[in-house]
């Protein structure tokens, strides 16, 4: 068998900025990419911050008004990022979401949603003060964006 090349290995990563942006359409559901860091360039995400964020920001989304849009919300595994699957939710609702999102987690103080044996299959693997990091540096990326900034190929 011949493997594909995927959509998300023809992006220019050399290029990449921390952003917001449309990786890929399937019928009505949108895939969206979470750029946290700077690929190959600053380093990525530790895995405990990572998965506090997935943690937190998965709780999040499914427990906002549009809930019903969120389909998947989880990390990258270059560790540089997030997906987020929506279903029909884009523009400046989906921007005003992801800003509230980050905005959210970087103030979070609490127990992390989901952290027990029962619930989590790494569960003690968590780090809070690295994903509230993480967050306020994205909400800061975050600033001013507007739906044209959705492409990958709009300049930053």
């Amino acid at each position: 068998m011949e493997l594909k090349k995927i959509a998300s290995f023809q992006v220019d990563h050399t290029t990449l900025k921390p952003g917001l942006y449309l990786s890929r359409v399937d019928g009505d559901v949108l895939t969206w990419d979470l750029r946290l860091t700077r690929p190959n360039q600053e380093a990525p995400l530790s895995v405990g911050a990572l998965h506090s964020l997935e943690h937190l920001g998965a709780s999040y989304l499914r427990s906002s008004a549009n809930s019903d849009a969120i389909i998947y919300f989880g990390p990258m595994g270059c560790r540089t990022g997030l997906y987020l699957l929506t279903r029909e939710l884009k523009g400046a609702p989906l921007i005003a979401l992801v800003q509230a999102c980050f905005e959210f987690i970087a103030a979070y103080e609490g127990p992390m949603p989901g952290a027990s044996a029962a619930e989590c299959g790494n569960w003690t693997d968590h780090d809070l003060a690295g994903a509230r990091a993480a967050a306020a540096r994205y909400r800061a990326a975050l600033q001013g964006y507007g739906e044209a900034m959705l492409d990958y190929g709009c300049p930053r």
